[in-house]
């Protein structure tokens, strides 16, 4: 056998064994699928069991469900009708109520018609006896109803307006009582409220030195150098004997205090000339003026008044150098504001005006030129100016009477005003101009007829007469007092109001032995 027979054999031979193996291959493959497909019938079928046993399930919790919400609304609709049974009952009753009581009704509506048709008939009878009478009285008064019926409207009227005069009287006099103690009360509250300072201003500056060759100096040589500095200043200077101390002596406390700084200025430098001096001095003036803007500015803020002119601020500041009678006047100001929003406060009025009119009402004392007018006139005018409200111009002007009060805030301002020059400590006067005020005071009241004693108590501030019983009548104590008060104030320049009290007692004296 040659090669080529091998190699068909063998070849024949691995086609037939492919073949097979490809047989046998299909063969079992289409077993196992067969054996799949059983197995996934067989799945399937337990599959649907489970399910169409969990479908009756559902069924079965779905029908339990249906039947128990079909009862409870059978429940519901029989109890529904239930009710409805008992409302269509209850209807029906009040229905059978209600005709009963329309029958009830009717027959009272009849028995009323019958009574008013015998009413009417007694009006008809009533309207002609009262006819008849008031016929008959016209012929016994000689006098018709219309006539009668005036006459008694006049009496009625009268006797009303008698009543009405009376109450309105009484009123009034309840109403001036109870006005008084409440003025009293509010004046006292604002009086203990604010706190106060006491006079110590004066009309002369003392200069501190170091020694008394700084003296000599200032003096200069043939005293070129203290007259140059009064020239500069209109400030009296005083070089006398007094150890370690000038005295500046003048009445405008601006000028003082210039020269008093001016003075330090000079004495620290070291130089001292005339030329030097009005360099120095107009300088100061400078920072004075300066001083004077701000210190208005800084009252204005501690106040809290907003929106003022600038002019008028420095006219505030310039309160700080002026007094009266000893009172720093931008002191007094302060404290009138300060009295005037607390009383405006206890009135219901505007605190904030009333305060901005307290501290202004003084500004006519501090004019850039001399004025002809009355200060508080003077002031007035300033404030209209420079657009203050209507209400703060009139208080102004008619703090002490100048013009007429239109305004609550005018008395408000006058009041306050008068308790801060009165109150004690507030004006400082020289003893003796003190002393012959008050006898200048007890002197007037002894020349009326009379008079047994005067006396001037409570630092002038009253003033008790003592008049004979036998010689004075009531009405008599009472036209002197109201006389010597008219005397008092045309003679007599003081600060406040003076109280004037005439005393006028019987005294019946035994002894028993």
């Amino acid at each position: 056998m040659d090669i080529i027979t091998i190699i068909i054999v063998a070849f024949v031979s691995l086609v037939i064994g492919i073949v097979i193996a490809i047989i046998i291959t299909k063969s079992q493959a289409d077993n196992k699928s067969k054996t799949i497909i059983k197995e996934a019938n067989m799945e399937a079928e337990n599959i649907k069991k489970d399910k169409i046993l969990e479908a009756k399930e559902e069924i079965l919790k779905l029908k339990g469900k249906h039947d128990k919400w079909s009862t409870d609304k059978s429940k519901e609709i029989n109890r529904t009708q239930s009710r409805i049974s008992q409302k269509e009952n209850s209807i029906n009753q009040k229905f059978e109520d209600l005709k009963k009581k329309q029958r009830e009704t009717k027959q009272e509506s009849d028995k009323l018609n019958e009574k008013l048709s015998k009413i009417e008939i007694k009006e008809k009878e009533l309207a002609k006896a009262h006819k008849e009478q008031v016929t008959q009285l016209e012929t016994i008064a000689n006098l018709s109803a219309e006539e009668a019926k005036e006459q008694l409207i006049e009496a009625i009227k009268g006797e009303a307006k008698s009543d009405a005069i009376n109450y309105a009287a009484e009123m009034l006099e309840e109403a001036k009582a109870n006005a008084n103690l409440e003025a009293k009360k509010i004046v006292i509250e604002t009086i203990q409220r604010t706190a106060t300072e006491h006079a110590i201003e004066n009309a002369v500056s003392i200069f501190n030195i170091e020694n008394d060759e700084i003296k000599g100096r200032i003096i200069g040589r043939e005293g070129r150098n203290i007259r140059a500095l009064e020239a500069a200043t209109g400030i009296e200077i005083i070089v006398d004997d007094t150890p370690e101390a000038i005295i500046l002596s003048g009445f405008d406390p601006v000028r003082r205090e210039i020269a008093r700084l001016s003075l330090h200025k000079l004495v620290t430098d070291g130089r001292i000339h005339p030329a030097r001096i009005e360099e120095v001095v107009a300088k100061t003036k400078k920072q004075i003026e300066q001083e004077i803007v701000d210190t208005g500015k800084r009252t204005a803020i501690d106040l809290g008044i907003h929106n003022m002119h600038h002019e008028i601020l420095r006219m505030v500041g310039r309160m700080k150098y002026r007094s009266s009678y000893g009172q720093n006047l931008l002191q007094h100001s302060r404290e009138v504001a300060n009295l005037c929003a607390t009383m405006a406060s206890e009135l219901g009025l505007n605190p904030k005006l009333a305060k901005r009119a307290g501290l202004l009402h003084d500004i006519g004392k501090v004019p850039d030129q001399e004025a002809e007018l009355p200060h508080a006139l003077y002031g007035m005018k300033i404030a209209e100016k420079y657009k203050e409200k209507p209400e703060v111009c009139n208080a102004i002007g008619s703090h002490h009477d100048e013009i007429e009060m239109t305004t609550l805030l005018a008395p408000i301002v006058q009041v306050c005003d008068a308790i801060s020059g009165a109150r004690p400590g507030a004006r400082r006067e020289v003893a003796e101009s003190y002393i012959n005020r008050l006898k200048e005071l007890e002197s007037h009241a002894l020349n009326f007829p009379g008079v047994i004693k005067t006396y001037a108590i409570q630092a002038g501030r009253e003033l008790r007469v003592i008049v004979g019983a036998e010689q004075v009548s009531d009405d008599d104590a009472n036209k002197i007092s109201f006389e010597l008060s008219k005397k008092i104030q045309e003679e007599m320049t003081y600060p406040g109001q003076i109280k004037i009290t005439v005393i006028r007692e019987t005294r019946a004296i035994a002894y028993a032995k």
